[in-house]
């Protein structure tokens, strides 16, 4: 493995994904991905071969001695990024659901500047807006994304075709902010995560994306857990809003924190 930094990172949470990981692996090769972004895994105490896999390919891992969930998985990638500098990340699920493609668009989009000169903190690769590939959702997710979406319209006054997506690039001004304590859901970081980061001022953009349905292993959003997701994801983002419009918490992050300088 090359050990130079590149200025990527594509994080990849993973828990008993070793079916899907080593083809979501070999396609990145074929794209030539390795080539101009690092790749670490965060392996979320899986129980089948997923860290041996890693290894076996020679990428990086960071292995957790008990199961975490997904968010603390990612905040541990961010902060990785934030302590080696990288000045991007890529969050990509390790179920094979995000298409290769999205990475270099991702990328490209962080890149570039609006008509302001100002470039994006958050991209999101978006489902539902033009030039997305078709994605069916079954009614109980189609029910969650309405809600969100008309939450965070109502409470951020932006619109979010896509609340739920997972497949997302970031600053450095963003993941820094991530990586610190309590500015990020360890559990669910989902539409919640989009509203705060909308209220303390950071720049959002929707591009579309192409996804896919996953074809091994178990969504962490099965059976029951759905409606308990949307129940939480709901109170959440309601909580955001008061934290922040009331309470004015992590207000100081939208000006002067130090997050505002990239790394070089």
């Amino acid at each position: 493995m090359n050990e130079k930094k590149k200025d990527l990172l594509v994080i990849i949470p993973a828990y008993n994904e070793e079916k899907n990981l080593g083809k979501l692996i070999d396609k990145m090769e074929e794209a030539g991905v390795n080539n101009w972004a690092d790749i670490l895994v965060m392996n979320d105490a899986s129980s089948d071969g997923t860290a041996a896999l890693v290894r076996e390919r020679g990428y990086r891992t960071v292995t957790h001695v008990f199961n975490l969930g997904y968010g603390s998985g990612l905040q541990l990638g961010y902060k990785y990024a934030s302590r080696n500098f990288y000045k991007y990340v890529i969050q990509l699920d390790a179920d094979g659901q995000h298409d290769i493609s999205n990475i270099a668009k991702l990328y490209e989009t962080l890149k570039t500047p609006d008509e302001n000169g100002i470039t994006p903190d958050i991209v999101l690769g978006s489902r539902f807006v033009e030039g997305a590939a078709e994605y069916k959702v079954g009614f109980a997710k189609k029910l969650a994304i309405k809600l969100f979406r008309s939450l965070i319209r109502l409470f951020g006054h932006i619109k979010i075709k896509d609340p739920t997506t997972g497949l997302q690039g970031l600053s450095f001004r963003a993941f820094y902010f991530y990586s610190k304590y309590n500015h990020f859901d360890d559990r669910y970081p989902d539409a919640n995560m989009i509203l705060q980061m909308r209220l303390l001022g950071f720049h959002i953009v929707e591009i579309p994306a192409v996804m896919h349905i996953r074809t091994e292993g178990k969504s962490m959003h099965s059976g029951l857990k759905p409606l308990v997701y949307m129940v939480r994801m709901m109170y959440s983002i309601i909580a955001v809003w008061v934290r922040i419009r009331i309470f004015h918490y992590d207000s100081e992050g939208k000006v002067n924190d130090k997050i505002t300088t990239n790394p070089k």
